[in-house]
């Protein structure tokens, strides 16, 4: 099962390293990550996607609090946030191509279709940007391979998370929560969890010179 956290960090040098760090040590892979400056100063916002079982989720969010560069968790779903990705294709499109000079018209077709936006062409590559989720993003590419074009370079950011605002509950409903009562019950960050003796990892904050000699 994929979690979304979204985490708020010091922006301080090793950040990163840390919470890789912790997450190997949980023995759970993170599927993307995505780190950028925040609304607040001096902190940086970190969307998380990893693979995890769900009952998981409680131990990671704690794990994440344990931190003592972390101000705060948020564990978000499709139906609580708004998630996008941003990713570059570039594409064969030149005399050389399987269909010539018409295969960029073909292309300028395919973007139109799934609202990706041409930002360079060449005499023999076109490079389409794309917003949106996860699903549209992997259709885009898999038409382009059934259609018999090369795909020549994939660059993604990964996913990008915020909550949505406050909505009615039939706006609630709509997004896919059964009862609009339900999200308002869901209590917002609170003070940090606190962890069970024998949920406590040993050595979280390890040096990064350790971390050197580890590996």
């Amino acid at each position: 099962m994929l979690h979304t956290f979204v985490a708020l960090v010091q922006d301080k040098p090793g950040v990163l390293t840390r919470v890789a760090s912790l997450f190997r040590r949980l023995s759970i892979n993170i599927v993307s990550l995505t780190v950028g400056e925040s609304e607040q100063p001096d902190t940086s916002r970190m969307t998380i996607v990893c693979e995890a079982p769900e009952t998981a989720a409680d131990r990671i969010r704690a794990s994440l609090y344990k931190l003592e560069i972390t101000n705060d968790v948020d564990e978000v779903g499709r139906s609580e946030a708004v998630i996008r990705e941003l990713c570059l294709i570039k594409v064969a499109a030149g005399p050389t191509a399987p269909s010539g000079l018409q295969s960029r018209s073909q292309i300028f077709e395919l973007a139109n279709v799934f609202r990706a936006r041409v930002v360079d062409l060449a005499p023999e590559s076109i490079m389409l940007e794309m917003t949106g989720g996860t699903s549209k993003i992997e259709g885009l590419i898999q038409v382009l391979r059934e259609s018999g074009f090369t795909i020549l370079e994939v660059s993604r950011t990964g996913r990008m998370a915020m909550r949505r605002g406050k909505h009615t509950s039939r706006v609630l409903q709509a997004l896919g929560q059964a009862n609009g009562s339900a999200a308002k019950s869901k209590p917002g960050p609170g003070p940090k969890p606190k962890l069970s003796d024998d949920e406590i990892i040993p050595n979280q904050f390890p040096d990064v010179h350790q971390e050197e000699e580890e590996s």
